[in-house]
């Protein structure tokens, strides 16, 4: 799967609400996807940093389309689990997703991913998560 194929599938098939975070998949493969989405107004809070929820939804996404990547086909997964620890505050221009599968089972999927603030380079939070496929 390229990045563009997996870019359509993100802009047709996925919920307008995270679409409105802009994302964009710059790598995906059977290894990691990298997902980056842009630092808004509309995803700050008070204080001028990314929220937490834009940061999940970031980071449940990215791992999605890492199973998508590491499957090497669309598969329908359901997030059963999502764990997420934010480190320190997202700012600066963007949010990069980088996701991972740790071990893909017949009947689970468990990924993780790393969110880095650009153009700092700093993690701002670390996610693992659980699909049911």
């Amino acid at each position: 799967m390229t990045p563009e194929t997996a870019q359509s599938i993100l802009d047709d098939a996925f919920a307008p609400w995270v679409r409105a975070l802009q994302p964009r998949i710059t790598e995906i493969g059977p290894d990691r996807t990298v997902m980056e989405i842009p630092i808004t107004e509309e995803i700050n809070r008070i204080g001028g940093i990314v929220s937490g929820q834009a940061l999940a939804a970031l980071a449940d996404t990215a791992m999605v389309f890492a199973c998508f990547g590491h499957l090497d086909a669309v598969e329908p997964v359901g997030t059963v689990t999502l764990d997420t620890q934010f480190l320190r505050p997202a700012t600066g221009d963007s949010v990069r997703a980088e996701a991972e599968v740790t071990r893909a089972g017949k009947a689970m999927v468990f990924a993780r991913a790393t969110l880095i603030a650009e153009p700092s380079g700093k993690p701002v939070a670390l996610a693992t998560a659980t699909f049911a496929r």
